[in-house]
């Protein structure tokens, strides 16, 4: 017979050695599978998009009926400044879920370098393009809409969120 308190002390013993056993494990994916993650990323992708455009939109229509039209044109720019480059990049990811060796991380990192790069010199140019007729207010909340456009698919789920598809 064994002792019950060895048995407590070795069973978390235990359960680390499976779990690590598990770990050493490498997954792999067969064709098929590659396909249908590849397939979901760039629905996914354009789903985000379409969010954030939605979001951009919303806001602009918002920041246009509280503060007339140059409050929409700001909030419109303001979205776009972070809107087209993150449209590039997106692209970017879109196109290599065709490739077989997708993405790299650093291509990855890059990216995202140059589109936080791209929006602050949007912003800039808008700045000293805009003058005087450039609500900041307006700016700033279409900003946010663009970068946090996202949310809706975190918060609506996928199928509330969608690009109309053809028939």
């Amino acid at each position: 017979m064994t002792d019950p308190s060895a048995e407590r002390v070795l069973q978390p013993v235990q359960k680390q050695v499976q779990a690590q056993q598990i770990e050493d494990v490498p997954v792999v994916l067969t064709e098929a599978d590659l396909a249908q993650i590849n397939a979901r990323a760039r629905i996914e992708l354009m789903q985000v998009v379409f969010a954030q455009a939605l979001s951009a939109i919303v806001v602009a229509l918002l920041s246009w009926l509280l503060g007339g039209f140059d409050a929409g044109w700001s909030a419109l720019a303001g979205s776009a400044a972070y809107f087209v480059p993150n449209v590039l990049f997106a692209l970017r990811l879109f196109v290599s879920t065709f490739r077989p060796g997708g993405s790299s991380a650093l291509v990855f990192l890059v990216g995202e370098f140059l589109k936080v790069g791209a929006a602050v010199g949007l912003l800039w140019l808008l700045a000293h393009v805009g003058g005087e007729r450039v609500v900041w207010l307006a700016v700033i909340a279409g900003l946010i809409a663009a970068l946090k456009g996202y949310m809706l698919v975190l918060m609506f789920g996928t199928r509330a969120i969608s690009p109309p598809k053809n028939s």
